[in-house]
């Protein structure tokens, strides 16, 4: 007689990676929010961080008997430099104008602790290329309120689209949790996907 399946944590709040999850007929047992400070570490590089924040996120959800736990983080890199969730409008400023007319990566990082206890993460690293931004461009972005609490300050799967010229990698990451790598997280862990 085999074992029952293991029944899914996610280590995250944000409605886009529930979203995400349903996508590949997922839907968690139960919804965690972890705690942890993600500031980088001075002269740490993009994908050590985004990795390390994953792998935090999943470690800092208590987990029971039978269960997996899940967490992911996404943030975008120009160069070695990380931008995360502008602090205030200024901030959001300074990173769209970054970003305007360059290419950046943006980077998803997915832990998952499987029911023994083991934790494997994946890492998707998707190209991501804007047209240049206008200062009207930028200012109809801020006044949406779109970019507040998204990693580099915009969401792909809003407005900020329209500004992708060129786009090479997980489309799902950029919003927010890979799917490719996720999916074999869960099907390594013994989690029956829809």
């Amino acid at each position: 007689m085999s074992s029952p399946a293991p029944k899914l944590v996610l280590a995250s709040t944000s409605p886009r990676r529930l979203q995400l999850l349903a996508r590949i007929g997922i839907v968690p047992d139960r919804i965690a929010a972890p705690d942890v400070d993600e500031d980088p570490v001075k002269g740490e590089e993009p994908r050590v961080y985004v990795a390390r924040i994953a792998t935090a996120k999943a470690h800092a959800v208590e987990r029971a008997p039978g269960e997996v736990i899940l967490a992911g983080d996404t943030t975008i890199a120009v160069g070695q430099r990380i931008l995360g969730k502008p602090a205030d409008e200024a901030d959001l400023r300074r990173m769209l104008a970054l970003l305007s007319g360059r290419r950046h990566h943006c980077l998803s990082a997915v832990c998952l602790i499987d029911a023994n206890g083991k934790a494997r993460t994946r890492l998707s690293d998707t190209i991501v290329a804007f047209k240049p931004l206008s200062v009207t461009d930028i200012d109809a972005y801020v006044a949406s309120g779109e970019g507040m609490g998204k990693a580099g300050g915009y969401a792909i799967q809003g407005r900020a689209e329209t500004w992708v010229r060129y786009l090479s990698g997980s489309h799902s990451g950029v919003v927010g949790l890979p799917l490719f790598e996720t999916r074999a997280l869960l099907t390594s862990a013994g989690l029956p996907l829809g």
